[in-house]
Formats: structure tokens, C-alpha cells, sequence
């Protein structure tokens, strides 16, 4: 069993910069074969992916949306994963979930991933 929390969410302006950390617990998570990623949903959409890292390489991928703007990275030693969010738009406004699963192929696919945070919201405003 695998448990994530999310923490860093909140309001900024269009802009402006938002850290967000997601930690993992439980002795199940394999440090070898699994992904951590970040999705999205936003009110009235469907959840969309972020981000992803693969723990063993520290390979990422990013949503065409974020990248150049958003970047994930991870604490070995912490088992946390950062999502640090730079000039923000209005359309990042979202809940954010972490999710962890194994043996990934495709990390933007959300249905891969097997454990979900809680989730972390985040508005930008304009």
C-alpha cells in the first residue's frame, strides 16, 4: 500500500510561482520501477496530466501546457516529489493530484497509475 499527500497549493497571480510537494509513505513503493506523476482537473473538465518522473532514471515528461514553465524533480533521501510551478496562467487553475504506479510505460496515461493523493488546489487569478 502506497499513500501520497500533497501540500503547496494555493492562490496566486497570473505570473507568480507555486511549489508544489507531494510526499510518499509505504514500504510497497519501489524505488526501481515506479513513476510518480502530477495530474490535473479543473472545474468542469477531465483530469489531464502534468508531469511525470520515473524514480529509478529521474526521466520526465511534461504537458505540452507546462513545459518550459513547470519542472519535477525528487528527494531520494525525502521520497518527495516538487512540482515547481513558474509564470502561471489563469488555465493552471485546477485541483492537483500525485499519483504513483509501476512498471509505467506511457505516464500520461492516468489510468496506469494505481495510488491518488488527495489533491492540492491551486488558483491563479487574473
Amino acid at each position: 500500500q502506497v499513500q501520497l499527500v500533497e501540500s503547496g497549493g494555493g492562490l496566486v497571480q497570473v505570473g507568480g510561482s507555486l511549489s508544489l510537494n507531494c510526499e510518499v509513505f509505504g514500504r510497497t513503493f519501489n524505488r526501481y520501477r515506479d513513476t510518480v506523476g502530477w495530474f490535473r482537473q479543473a472545474p468542469g473538465k477531465s483530469r489531464e496530466f502534468v508531469s511525470a518522473i520515473k524514480w529509478a532514471s529521474g526521466a520526465t515528461s511534461y504537458a505540452d501546457s507546462v513545459k518550459g514553465r513547470f519542472t519535477i524533480s525528487r528527494d531520494n533521501a525525502k521520497l518527495t516529489v516538487d512540482l515547481q510551478m513558474n509564470s502561471l496562467k489563469s488555465e493552471d487553475t485546477a485541483i492537483y493530484f500525485c499519483a504513483t504506479g509501476r512498471n509505467i510505460i506511457s505516464t500520461m496515461d492516468s489510468s496506469a497509475y494505481n495510488y491518488w493523493g488527495q489533491g492540492t488546489q491551486v488558483t491563479v487569478s487574473s
